[in-house]
């Protein structure tokens, strides 16, 4: 009988500094509409979660983004520590600056699933949104000495990171895209371990729902996303994975909650499996 990995459901309800607003409110809707049930299963040996609450006064976007990250890093290096499988559920992309200090910098690959870069920095932002600003934080580029608060936190290879589903770049973002390493296409075969960041922006809201306000047309359709990570499971060590950018009142029917449920699933899995 395959055994089904224990997993660690870490829940980070924020959006810019703030508990439950926008996409805020999707981590705690992912909950509710049924993720723990669907998880469970008898060949799960454990299945656990926990809420990260950061306490800082007043809400600043910077200051609770970064106490988000410090939180989740712990959760994920406690996760790892225990045998667990950390599966991040987060307001914002730029969680993931604290999965990846969980897991730890060497030989980790991460593969962005977005619409959107997130390869912004303060000097080149015009929104001033730090959520744009998440891969660029990961892979050194700025909020330098706010990353270094965060235990574990080293910056990841640019040639180590692959970029896909991207519909919508600034043209700063683009032009700082093409003087790095980041890969548009695909991810080197000798990566050890690989984190899955999506954004569930990435998907096409004419063929599988919106996401969120800021989701663009176009994008990939639920079985081409959900293809998609099976061949990443298939190919790689999948370590961890986060799950960002979703708003419910975008969904009123429930098409994209249904399309994150599946892929949740995807990614606990047992390895070298997507079923």
């Amino acid at each position: 009988m395959t055994e089904y990995p224990a997993v660690r459901i870490i829940v980070a309800p924020y959006d810019s500094g703030f508990r439950g607003l926008r996409m805020g409110a999707g981590p705690d809707c992912l909950m509710e509409g049924g993720l723990p049930e669907m998880l469970r299963s008898t060949e799960r040996p454990s299945l656990s979660f926990v809420r990260v609450l950061p306490e800082v006064d007043p809400p600043a976007e910077v200051a609770v983004a970064f106490e988000l990250d410090r939180l989740v890093a712990a959760q994920v290096g406690e996760a790892l520590e225990g045998g667990e499988f950390p599966l991040v559920l987060s307001g914002n992309c730029n969680t993931a600056v604290g999965t990846i200090s969980g897991l730890g910098a060497s030989d980790l690959g991460v593969v962005w699933l977005d619409a959107h870069a997130d390869f912004n920095t303060p000097e080149t932002t015009t929104t001033g949104f730090t959520d744009g600003m998440g891969l660029a934080v990961a892979v050194g580029h700025c909020w330098k000495e706010m990353a270094r608060g965060v235990s574990g936190f080293s910056a990841v290879a640019e040639r180590d990171v692959v970029l896909a589903g991207v519909r919508t770049v600034e043209p700063a973002e683009e032009q700082r895209l093409a003087a790095s390493d980041v890969a548009l296409d695909g991810l080197k075969s000798e990566i050890g371990r690989v984190y899955v960041h999506l954004d569930l922006d990435v998907l096409d809201p004419e063929k599988a729902g919106k996401a969120n306000e800021f989701a663009p047309a176009g994008g990939l359709s639920a079985e081409d996303l959900k293809m998609a990570l099976g061949l990443i499971r298939e190919r790689f060590a999948v370590v961890a994975a986060g799950i960002a950018s979703y708003d419910p009142t975008f969904d009123p029917d429930g098409r994209v909650l249904a399309v994150a449920l599946a892929c949740a699933r995807i990614l606990t899995a047992p390895a070298k499996s997507a079923v």
